[in-house]
């Protein structure tokens, strides 16, 4: 693993993240979303997860936060859903949806960790967690194990 080129990487996106278009912000938090283990893509993941000028942004970064399928992806998403306000949540609850309602093994791994986070010293992880879990249980995949 190069790190110098993944943190020049993290660097690229996280001023990308910076622009005034929408859609560089939403390539950027996609982008990112793959480093968010880098301590230096956390900030702006979150900041583009609540992006105040296009819930587009919202939706790009949240359902790639998602798809990483981890703790880390799900406490980003959790902690910016306990403070997102009604437009935000809205559309963080479409990107859940999205992700998790083809298999039904992704949707149980993610509702486990929604339980232990919900236990998190973090209030506003525990509550976020809280709420993504309710969103996860009322979601029916499409597919289940044989």
């Amino acid at each position: 693993m190069d790190t110098d080129l993944r943190h020049a990487a993290v660097m690229a996106l996280v001023e990308l993240g910076r622009s005034h278009d929408y859609r560089d912000r939403a390539d950027a938090g996609h982008g990112l979303a793959a480093f968010a283990e880098m301590q230096e893509a956390l900030g702006p993941l979150r900041e583009l997860v609540l992006d105040p000028d296009d819930t587009f942004v919202t939706r790009q970064t949240t359902e790639a936060l998602l798809r990483r399928m981890d703790r880390l992806g799900l406490t980003i998403v959790a902690s910016a859903l306990a403070v997102a306000n009604s437009n935000h949540s809205d559309w963080i609850h479409t990107a859940i949806v999205d992700v998790f309602s083809i298999f039904s093994d992704d949707r149980d791994h993610a509702i486990r960790l929604c339980e232990e986070m919900s236990r998190e010293t973090d209030d506003r992880v525990a509550l976020g967690a809280r709420q993504l879990h309710e969103v996860l249980a009322e979601i029916d995949p499409v597919l289940r194990p044989l």
